[in-house]
């Protein structure tokens, strides 16, 4: 049976391979030439999940993880530059794979040094080679960053002065060089009076505190670093236009505002979110204007993007694309926070504690905790300690369970009033209502349930070393993350049951305060009732806004039983009798694709005519 440690020593064995600080590749004949063990087991692999040996010629192999991916490069001997067609990606560990689409990408990855890949005995060694030194010679790998996707490789040979025939460099010396459109990203850069928006949401998200330093890069006239400085925050920026003599440093928290939409050289933009990641110790916020084509028509095209009448570049990406950008640039799942606002975190215990915080409900603390009268019929050792015994029971309630020591830090001295910590659970129960610590551990066993299924839909990895918070809930209310993690992959699978869907709509609507169902059709709720829908619900609304975001500027959720799509309303004044709708937003969860409607014309304003089957009881739920 392959272990992971065998499968590291076999890789590390390896004679021939184009090495890479995370991962080799070989082309598969090698790999069947040089280690007949690995070319078995892989075989046997690519057979067991009916991939046919056409679907794939090299080999990817993870040095730090028991992970591989199957390449395939159509092209491989025939052009010195092969585009990727299709990666099927295993994880051995979990015994899963997936499978990712290159062919209907517009800048697809290509792939370089093929004679690594190959044994020098190959009778196609040495003319890949003399690429290599072809393309070395011309100063093209001087720049690791830019040469990954065809366009930026073909820009990047354009730079250096050459063309490609044939596959082959050739210098461009003897032809004119066109002209290059030099645009003004000076203009760009705006005046405010508050924060940004990627720094109101890193406050709203309880990330802009004093416990982090703070770096914005490409800071413009630095109104944000203004506020943050009077704030008496860590923070520092630069600028390549108005603070070009600062110096770019290293912070826990890096911003990347609008930054990416203004740079029109591909390969530039590539370079600064690169540069922006590694100076980010534990997250990155990257952010770009999003449109629709509708509004990109307006302007002239260049390049990717369109001019401005001011002579600015803007570069205007949809959501689902500057997701894709930025995973694709850093090879990291990038966290939907609003519409063109993603946070990428290096920290990934501080990852994992986030994404549960959106899931975990907050108990409403009960008007009455007490069982009894508490002057009459509880001991003179409560009635003196009772503060503490208080205290206790609200944090119970807050968790769904006792408090680790870590957790609640007068649990040891309220151990000892009681004597033991038996005596103290046996206490706690016959002093406060047990009933509602059982409401809340159910609450909190689903809110894991939904968190642990929404990582697996994003394929997010689950971290062995996960926050103590988690790996406490996980053994109260599971026993083990094994058992989690099968649960919420039986609820993740319902999500593409309609049927199911139709069920759990019909139960939300009886049990909502309020609610609208379209039978066979929709359930529409407004968005604080969101938490309250079954958990099976919750993952499908949760799935889409993992590539939305917040929810801070919409209304109501209307949830579609059989198209797996989720539509999200805003309105101009919710309070108002008859709200008028600001936006829809409708989110395609197959297709992971976001359209954006705008009503700007207040004429053209849709009235939200049944808002009393909306708002039932609204305000005890604000």
């Amino acid at each position: 049976m392959l272990t992971a440690d065998i499968f590291r020593q076999w890789v590390l064995q390896l004679p021939y391979k184009k090495e890479l600080p995370q991962a080799i590749y070989l082309h598969k004949d090698t790999l069947e030439q040089t280690h007949k063990p690995l070319h078995k087991v892989i075989t046997a692999i690519s057979n067991a999940l009916k991939i046919v040996p056409e679907q794939w010629n090299v080999v990817k192999l993870s040095k730090t993880q028991f992970q591989l991916a199957l390449l395939d490069y159509p092209n491989f001997y025939d052009v010195p530059y092969p585009e990727l067609k299709q990666s099927i990606n295993i994880d051995l560990a979990k015994l899963s794979h997936r499978v990712l689409h290159y062919d209907i990408e517009q800048n697809p990855p290509i792939l370089h040094r093929k004679e690594l890949m190959l044994s020098p005995d190959h009778s196609r060694y040495k003319e890949y080679k003399d690429i290599t030194i072809e393309a070395e010679q011309a100063g093209l790998y001087e720049f690791v960053n830019q040469i990954g996707f065809r366009d930026s490789w073909i820009r990047l040979i354009a730079k250096k002065g050459y063309v490609l025939v044939d596959g082959r460099l050739f210098r461009e010396s003897t032809l004119p060089i066109e002209e290059q459109h030099k645009v003004d990203r000076y203009r760009t850069a705006l005046m405010r009076r508050d924060l940004s928006l990627p720094f109101k949401l890193l406050e709203k998200n309880d990330f802009l505190v004093s416990e982090y330093s703070f770096f914005d890069y490409g800071c413009g006239r630095g109104d944000d670093l203004t506020e943050l400085l009077e704030r008496g925050l860590n923070a520092f920026g630069w600028d390549p236009n108005f603070r070009p003599d600062n110096e770019c440093q290293t912070a826990d928290i890096v911003n990347l505002g609008y930054v990416i939409n203004v740079i029109e050289d591909l390969d530039e933009r590539i370079e600064a979110l690169l540069n922006a990641w590694q100076l980010s110790e534990k997250l990155l916020v990257v952010s770009a204007m999003l449109a629709n084509d509708d509004f990109i028509a307006r302007f002239k095209s260049f390049k990717d993007g369109v001019l401005t009448s001011r002579n600015t570049f803007q570069k205007y990406y949809q959501q689902a694309e500057l997701k894709g950008f930025i995973e694709r640039t850093l090879d990291e799942l990038p966290v939907a926070i609003a519409p063109g606002v993603f946070i990428v975190f290096r920290d990934k215990e501080l990852e994992q504690l986030f994404l549960s915080s959106k899931q975990r409900r907050r108990s409403a603390i009960p008007e009455r905790i007490h069982k009894t009268d508490k002057k009459q019929q509880l001991g003179s050792l409560y009635l003196q300690h009772q503060q503490s015994f208080d205290e206790l029971w609200l944090r119970c309630l807050d968790l769904g369970r006792l408090p680790a020591e870590t957790e609640y830090a007068k649990l040891e001295l309220t151990i000892q009033l009681a004597g033991s910590a038996r005596v103290l659970q046996r206490w706690l129960s016959q002093i406060f209502d047990a009933t509602q610590l059982e409401l809340a551990a159910a609450q909190r066993k689903q809110d894991l349930l939904v968190y642990f299924a929404l990582n697996l839909f994003e394929k997010r990895q689950q971290y062995r070393n996960m926050p103590v918070r988690i790996q406490n809930d996980v053994r109260e209310f599971f026993g083990t993350f094994k058992v989690i993690e099968q649960q919420a992959t039986t609820l993740l699978r319902s999500i593409a049951q309609p049927i199911l869907i139709e069920q759990s709509c019909l139960h939300a609507h009886q049990q909502l305060p309020a609610s609208q169902l379209n039978e066979a059709h929709s359930l529409v709720l407004h968005k604080n009732y969101l938490q309250q829908l079954p958990a099976l619900l919750r993952v499908y609304v949760g799935a889409a806004l993992q590539l939305y975001g917040d929810l801070t500027d919409i209304d109501l959720i209307k949830i579609h039983i059989t198209s797996g799509k989720v539509s999200l309303m805003g309105y101009d004044d919710f309070s108002k009798d008859i709200p008028l709708l600001k936006e829809r937003i409708k989110i395609k969860m197959a297709e992971q694709k976001v359209d954006f409607f705008d009503y700007l014309d207040e004429w053209k304003m849709p009235p939200l005519l049944n808002k009393e089957q909306l708002v039932a009881k609204l305000e005890a739920t604000t």
